[in-house]
């Protein structure tokens, strides 16, 4: 549809414009076989004709036409001659013009290449891309050139350049190709690295001195590419460690705390999750302008509906299985049952779409192979964000005075006046919120459904103990740790070995240092 409005306009602009496309050219370019219609198509290009822009159009669209030595473009009851514009009969024994895949490339190449001149730096853009998804011929060397010298955007020039001497690189002139093949060392392109070895091939190139300017070019862009795949993996083994961290932290402090294995740390990061769902379809359905914002009212009701899901688990169940881990192992198994049977119940057992605001969508394109995800980069930054908060309540207010005296001695805190039992209350809330938090974070990356909590669980238990209980910093070390080297490990023995072997790390790393990273600090340390 948006092809027909464009051949239209351009129509309805022929007759006023000055064609400098002649019949023969469109002739050439309409018939004949496919070399020497991409020829002609290239040569009209290379100078400029006015009037091929909308013929090339017109070909793409199928709706041209040619009887004798006459060409037409045809749009509905409506036809001009494709080369004056004037308007005309299209006689009964025209035929229609069939373009091949070869052909049909060429112009779409054609229409890029054409774009290349324009003063819109958007239109010169979409030329360039265009371009480079094309199989570019030495026929269109002299219309690069032109745009190459004209341009001025230096990101667009460098494009130019690569494209340039792609063509040159199998000139029949030694000395181009030297340049050429220079040029194109620079580059970060996985296609550059590939037409750098097709041209390695021994019929390609024979002369001694080229085919070693193209060894030494393509270990160059090999190079680059590597660099891109490591930072590629690090940031998304970074990006891990930081939902890890999410999925930890408050695990951390409970765990550190009262000493609760809670397995139903999980489903709180679920419940999260779907608190982000409920904000979602709500701001959809009543506040549709302000959609793209949903996200900043979903994260504190993220944080309220587990912190009041975790108080309720706390004062209701864990409370009376202090000083008994199997029970209280036992029994948050069992709450996690119940959560997630109940979100099945409410939800349904499928997984549920939790959109990205708009600001949260797309990336950042360092590299041709790195291309850094917005939603990553936002996860990380919350994570370092929640991290500020949380140590900053711990350290700086009575709140986090209370939970580090009974962290480190609770019967003397008790002694002192602090209620015990309040804190803990107070505290697993907040590694509940802080789960619901993670849950927010991971609705921007992944599914979203009863089970989201499980991939999680065990993880997050392994950062606590890897990182010393009780330990902020160790939990972070541990998290962003775990999380490269689980990716690292992942693009070498694959996701399952990459699981074991992350286990097998970790549990003889306990058995030398039982503390953890970082050991705990006091006299309960050393009793």
């Amino acid at each position: 549809m948006y092809r027909r409005i464009v051949l239209c306009c351009l129509l309805c602009c022929l007759p006023f414009a000055s064609f400098a496309l002649t019949t023969k050219q469109a002739l050439a370019i309409a018939s004949g076989d496919s070399d020497e219609r991409i020829a002609a198509l290239n040569e009209a290009a290379a100078s400029g004709a006015e009037g091929l822009g909308a013929f090339v159009q017109a070909l793409l669209d199928d709706s041209v036409r040619v009887a004798g030595d006459k060409v037409f473009i045809v749009q509905g009851d409506k036809a001009v001659d494709a080369a004056t514009g004037a308007a005309a009969t299209v006689p009964a024994d025209a035929e229609d013009v069939v373009n091949n895949n070869r052909v049909r490339g060429a112009l779409q190449a054609a229409m890029g290449a054409l774009q290349l001149l324009s003063p819109d730096i958007e239109a010169r853009r979409a030329g360039v891309a265009e371009l480079l998804k094309q199989s570019l011929e030495e026929a269109q060397l002299p219309l690069l050139e032109k745009a190459f010298a004209a341009e001025t955007d230096a990101s667009l020039k460098a494009s130019l350049e690569r494209m340039r001497a792609t063509i040159l690189v199998s000139s029949s002139d030694k000395a181009k190709r030297h340049a050429a093949i220079t040029a194109l060392a620079g580059s970060g392109q996985g296609a550059v690295a590939s037409l750098l070895q097709e041209r390695l091939a021994p019929d390609a190139e024979t002369d001694p001195e080229v085919r070693a300017a193209l060894g030494r070019a393509l270990d160059s862009v090999r190079d680059r590419l590597a660099w891109g795949e490591r930072a590629g993996v690090v940031f998304t083994g970074i990006s891990l460690g930081s939902i890890l961290l999410l999925a930890a932290l408050g695990l951390a402090i409970t765990y550190g705390l009262m000493g609760v294995i809670n397995m139903a740390h999980g489903e709180l990061l679920m419940i999260g999750a779907y608190a982000t769902y409920v904000v979602q379809n709500v701001f959809r359905q009543h506040l549709p302008g302000l959609f793209d914002y949903y996200i900043l009212a979903a994260i504190p009701l993220a944080f309220l509906a587990s912190a009041l899901v975790g108080a309720a688990m706390e004062r209701s169940v864990i409370r009376w299985l202090y000083g008994r881990p199997l029970e209280t192992l036992l029994a948050t198994w069992g709450i996690s049952l119940v959560l997630m049977q109940g979100v099945r119940t409410l939800f349904g057992a499928q997984n549920v779409p939790v959109e990205n605001p708009a600001f949260l969508s797309g990336g950042v394109a360092l590299m041709s192979n790195l291309t850094l995800p917005y939603n990553r980069i936002a996860i990380i930054a919350f994570a370092a964000l929640v991290l500020v908060g949380v140590a900053l309540l711990i350290a700086r207010t009575r709140v986090g005075l209370f939970v580090r005296g009974v962290t480190q001695n609770r019967r003397m805190a008790a002694c002192v006046g602090v209620n015990t039992a309040r804190v803990d209350t107070y505290a697993f809330a907040l590694g509940s919120g802080i789960a619901g938090l993670g849950g927010c974070a991971l609705s921007q990356v992944g599914n979203v459904g009863p089970d989201l909590g499980q991939s999680y669980i065990v993880d997050s238990f392994l950062v606590v103990v890897l990182g010393g209980v009780g330990q902020l910093a160790g939990t972070v070390y541990a998290a962003l740790g775990l999380g490269v080297l689980n990716k690292l490990l992942e693009g070498w023995a694959g996701a399952v070995l990459a699981k074991i072997m992350v286990l097998v790390f970790i549990v003889i790393f306990i058995q030398k240092r039982p503390q953890g990273i970082f050991a705990m600090k006091g006299r309960s340390a050393e009793a």
